[in-house]
């Protein structure tokens, strides 16, 4: 993992997404992601993870499973955040086989709830890449996803 070496709040506009994003560190660590209209006026422009989400936006495959990420939440929530950061770029899955992928019973609707839940709340969407689950939910915007999943190349088709 690749630690940001930083603590703070940082955020840039991009035309690609007609939003910005909004990166929280804590000890060198993304611990949240964020897509307001504007850069809030107290966040700090010039970090260098904004420089390679603006080279991902412009269309240079990129992954970030290479980002240090700080997740504060529960232990079955992690499991499910840690096997939708292994889905690589470009592919799609069902929320189905992101049950699988975390261990859990797909036939289960506990677990299933749990996946959707997790979904729904994940705090570094991007990095951990929500967009790529085929029926959401979603923490990354619709506007967003849409422009993300145009440039993954993530059709209708997806893995069961």
């Amino acid at each position: 993992m690749v630690s940001m070496g930083t603590s703070g709040v940082f955020a840039r506009a991009y035309d690609e997404l007609d939003a910005a994003v909004e990166v929280g560190f804590a000890g060198g660590r993304v611990i949240a992601v964020s897509f307001p209209a504007t850069p809030p006026d107290d966040a700090a422009g010039d970090h260098q993870l904004l420089d390679r989400i603006g080279a991902y936006l412009r269309g240079e495959p990129d992954e970030f499973t290479d980002v240090a990420i700080g997740l504060t939440v529960p232990t079955d929530q992690r499991a499910v955040l840690e096997a939708l950061r292994d889905v690589p770029y470009g592919e799609a899955v069902s929320v189905s086989r992101v049950t699988r992928l975390a261990a859990l019973d797909d036939n289960d609707p506990d677990d299933l709830d749990l996946v959707k839940r997790t979904l729904r709340e994940n705090p570094v969407p991007l990095l951990i890449p929500d967009h790529r689950v085929q029926g959401g939910p979603y923490a990354t915007p619709a506007g967003v996803r849409d422009t993300i999943r145009r440039l993954e190349e993530i059709g209708n088709g997806y893995a069961v």
